[in-house]
This record gives structure tokens, sequence and C-alpha cells, in this order.
């Protein structure tokens, strides 16, 4: 499941509060720091002075919860805007942020929901994590000043359709109203109010964290050829996302990746992939075709739990690790098909599913029960040689392989020296006991290259 974005805890130092008129606040070397709110609500213009003092900062969590609150008024003299500030303010409509703030921290209009607009002065040079999240934004401009955004710090505004670089800013830059960096080697985030199809530019190499999170317009998605690594819950809950085309170049599926895409039906995950992340497909309810690619070796926690439509799941032999409750609850999942030896059993892969685990023979840790599901041989219509078998390659000074098929039937090794124009000869001849056989060719020495193909007399 997602992350739950907590309120961060904060450790505050204890210093003495003063109460006047409607603040609270804190003196420190001659600056002001307002730290709650007492007030009614309404309209609220916040002091540029105290007591004679500049009012600099407004601390963290200074209007949690202010539901009453409709019109804030931060002044030129505030440079920073804390943690929290005005989270949950739910009935803030209008907001004005003063010249001379640079920060705004995380979490600080998170929930805002009626605030469907701001203008970010050209003082700011850092917006934190989750910063405006659940707002009713519009659209946003990012000023040339701002040279840090937090993590998903516009996520979840659903009528955000444009998120806008100025086109000096260093370090960011906007193409469609989607943020990346200044190169597009990175995709940022791309606002919620996104509809329809989108193609990930060829430039970019990594898609962040939460990038696409709660995109739910969002109907297909083609991802650049460029792209080696989907962040953390980078599409969770696109939830009428019904393809997507995951290029050769990607190495890395993140944690929650595509989790709760409830419309998307077929994923084949493709050869490059050498980790799919905890929760990577988790609630994809829809899902009924899965391809998994022959290089990756670690499937994660809950990786696919709840896709409830998948029957049929093929592991090939690259995996050597399945995490808990892997395949969970995946009510219509039949059979799963390993092609190599059994990863490490934590007794929960298949846990309330009606899967039945095969195995080829010939390979190796099986016993009566796999992930808490019943294991079988696996029945191939056709012999093959165990590539992730560790029988495959030297031994002894020749040079073998495993040969499986589980209906028990004679099958015969050729050997060959070209391709181009090969001339196959018959080397060997085996029934296979118990559904495989190891085959080694002593004569490998003489020849300067080999080749092995199989057939059945």
């Amino acid at each position: 499941m997602k992350t739950l974005k907590l309120l961060p805890l904060l450790l505050l130092l204890a210093l003495p509060a003063v109460v006047q008129a409607q603040f609270t606040f804190t003196t420190n070397n001659g600056a002001i720091t307002i730290t709650a709110y007492t007030g009614p609500g309404g309209h609220v213009t916040i002091p540029s002075m105290t007591n004679g003092w500049p009012v600099t900062s407004i601390g963290d969590y200074a209007f949690l919860n202010c539901s009453g609150l409709t019109s804030v008024t931060i002044p030129d003299s505030v440079t920073s805007i804390g943690s929290a500030a005005f989270y949950q303010c739910s009935g803030l409509t209008n907001l004005t942020i003063g010249t001379s703030v640079t920060s705004i921290g995380d979490y600080a209009f998170y929930n805002c929901s009626k605030l469907t607009g701001v203008t970010i002065p050209n003082s700011v040079t850092s917006i934190g994590v989750y910063a405006f999240e659940f707002c009713g934004l519009t659209s946003v401009t990012i000023p040339n000043s701002v040279t840090s955004i937090g993590n998903d710090a516009f996520g979840d505004c659903s009528g955000l359709t444009a998120i806008t670089v100025a086109a000096l800013n260093p370090v960011y830059s906007s193409v469609g109203g989607v943020l990346f960096n200044t190169n597009q080697t990175t995709l940022i985030e791309c606002p919620r109010g996104k509809v329809g199809s989108y193609t990930i530019p060829n430039s970019v190499t990594n898609i962040g964290d939460y990038a696409f999170d709660y995109c739910s317009g969002l109907t297909n998605l083609t991802i650049g050829t460029s792209v080696t690594s989907i962040g953390d819950y980078a599409f969770n809950s696109c939830s009428k996302l019904t393809g997507v085309t995951i290029p050769n170049s990607v190495t890395n599926i993140g944690y929650g990746a595509f989790q709760s895409c409830t419309s998307l039906t077929s994923v084949t995950i493709p050869n490059s992939v050498t980790s799919i992340g905890d929760g990577a497909f988790d609630y994809c309810s829809g899902l009924t075709n899965l391809t998994i690619g022959t290089s990756v070796t670690s499937i994660g926690d809950y990786a696919f739990d709840y896709c409830s439509k998948l029957t049929g799941v093929t592991i090939p032999n690259s995996v050597t690790s399945i995490g808990v409750e892997a395949f969970y609850y995946c009510f219509g999942l039949t059979a799963a098909y390993f092609q190599g030896n059994a990863p490490p059993d934590n007794g929960t892969a298949f846990s309330y599913s009606g899967a039945t685990i095969y195995y080829l023979p010939g390979t190796t840790g099986w016993g009566a029960t796999f992930g808490s599901r019943p294991t079988a041989l696996w029945a191939l219509p056709y012999p093959v040689i165990l590539s992730g078998n560790t029988n495959l390659g030297m031994r002894n000074n020749q040079f073998g392989f495993t040969v499986s098929w589980a209906t028990n039937v004679p099958v015969v090794v050729l050997a060959a020296t070209n391709l181009a124009n090969p001339v196959w000869t018959p080397v060997s001849t085996n029934a296979l006991t118990n559904g495989a056989f190891y085959f080694s060719d002593p004569q490998w020495t003489n020849y300067p290259r080999r080749f092995y193909r199989l057939r059945s007399p």
C-alpha cells in the first residue's frame, strides 16, 4: 500500500511564548516567529511588526487545522513559512505570499482544498515535500529563484492542469505543463489534471517518486526508450490507466510504482528489469496478463497482491527471491510455473490464491508446498535445457547441461559446429528418468565451437 503521508513530528524547543491579540509568538535575536493563531478565522493579515520587532517567520503548525481561515496575507518581512504552517486550512481561498519569503516548508499548505491559485514570489528558493498537496490549484508557475522542490509538492491537486517554470530557472523546466529538471532527464511531477494519453520524452532517464501519483484521468502511457528507473509510487492510483509500455531500458521498478492501477489489464516487464519493488502492482485488480522478464532476480513484498483477475504466471529461472505475500489474495490465480530452482520459501508468497506451483524436473529445492500452496511437476510439451541450473557449463573437464521434460520419454541431443549451415549429428539419446537427465560432452574440446539442440525420437 502507499506510504501514508503523516504530519511530520518535529522536536520543538521550549521557548517562552507571548500572546498578543490573535497570535502567539516567540522572540529570538530581535525577530518574531508566529507560533500559533488564536483568532476566529476569516481574513487574516499577519503583521509585519510586533512589539517593535519584525515578524520574520511563520512557525511549524502555526495555523494547523484553522478551517475557518478564508484569506491570509503574509507580509514582506517574513522570510520562511514553516512545516505544516497552514496544514488542513480547508476554508482558505485566497493567499498572498510576501516578496521576502525564501522557503515554504513541508506540508505547509497541505489539504487547503479550496485554494485555487497561488503566486510564488521570485524570492522563494525552496518548496518542501507535499507543500501544496490536496490543494485546489489549477495552475502554478515556478519562478527563476526556486532551486529545490520536494517530492509531490503539488500532488493530488486534481484540477491542476499545468506546472509552468520560468524560462531562466537554473534547475527546473517544463514541457507541456509537466515538471522536469533543467535538461529533462528526470520527470519530477505531472499535474494531476492531465487526461488521456501521455508519452514520456526519450530524454528522460528517471521517472521520479510520485511523479504521476493520482493522475486519475491518464488512460494510456508510453515510456521513453531512455528511462532506466521508475520511482516509488510513480503511477500510484492512476485508476483509468489501461495500457503502459515499459521499454527495454528500464532496470528498476520502484515500490508501489503501479499500485492501485485498477484498469491496467496487461503488463510486460522487459528482460532489462532486475528488480520489482514492494507493492509495485498490488491492487491492480483488472490485471489479467503478466509477463515477467528473464533478468528479474527479485519480486518484492506484496508486489502483485490483490491482482484478483490474474489466472497464471510464469516465474523465470533468474528469480532468486520472492517477497512476503507477493501474490497474496490473487483469487483467480490457478497456476504459477517456475522455470528454475526454488527461491527461499517465506511461506506466504501465494497465500489465499488458488495456485498450484509447478516446477521442472531437474530443478532443486522443491517440497510438497511452496508459498503455502501445493507443488507439482510441470508437464512440458517439449524438452528444455535448464539454463538456470548450476549444472550448465564446465564440470570435470567436460561441457554439460541438464535436460528436463516431465513426460519421461527419450530425448536426443544433437550437435553442430556451424549455425550458418548446420549439420546436426546425434551425440546422445537418453530416457528422462524422473523427468530429467544430465548430458555431458567429452568431445567438446575437439571443436573450436559446438552448438546443441534437442529432439524427441
